[in-house]
């Protein structure tokens, strides 16, 4: 836990330097791929220091991370499997070192990939989940890629965008908010927006 909230530390300490909106983008891309921390805080912090460009920095963090996410995605289809399908080396490091990345937990990817397929990347980019376990998944799974695509830009932009306008339209006041109950919003939005279309195709 020290080494996270010293990388934590690390990160906010780029909005007090005329290098920040570098650092959010390289942040957002890392993070895609095996990055532990989310961008959101040091987003956060450049749009409360500067509110007029809060779009600009949303729309930067944005074009990291769904770049960051073709790199997950590159890991996943060409350095993820061995000739005769089993893990290579560079599997077994992420499974030992990134925090909830097992090969339980990749497996179980998959299933949600051929129940849900767009919808899971979807969920992945837009709430809490670690997107990189998702990101690199869809590679090694084969994922349409596109497809692939066209999630990460709509959940991440959804995002980003998101806390940028909260930010830029209330400020300071409602900083807090965002921290404390962000993450259960949107898994919220998510669980009523999918099941929306679940209700809707059962109705057709």
């Amino acid at each position: 836990m020290k080494i996270v909230r010293k990388l934590y530390d690390w990160m906010l300490h780029w909005a007090e330097t005329p290098y920040g909106g570098i650092a959010l983008f390289i942040i957002a891309f890392a993070e895609s791929s095996f990055f532990p921390i989310p961008p959101d805080a040091l987003l956060i912090a450049l749009v409360l220091g500067a509110k007029t460009k809060a779009f600009k920095f949303a729309a930067n963090c944005m074009a990291g991370s769904v770049i960051g996410a073709l790199l997950g995605y590159s890991i996943g289809y060409f350095v993820w499997w061995t000739p005769d399908h089993s893990f290579t080396p560079l599997a077994y490091f992420f499974f030992n070192n990134v925090p909830s990345f097992t090969e339980s937990t990749f497996y179980k990817i998959q299933q949600l990939y051929s129940d849900y397929d767009f919808w899971i990347i979807f969920t992945a980019g837009f709430t809490p989940i670690p997107y990189k376990v998702f990101t690199i998944a869809s590679g090694a799974f084969d994922i349409n890629l596109p497809m692939f695509i066209l999630a990460s830009i709509v959940s991440r932009g959804a995002r980003f965008f998101l806390v940028a306008y909260l930010l830029w339209k209330f400020g300071e006041p409602i900083r807090n908010f965002i921290d404390k109950y962000f993450d259960w919003l949107a898994i919220g939005f998510t669980v009523l927006l999918i099941g929306g279309f679940v209700l809707i195709k059962f109705a057709i």
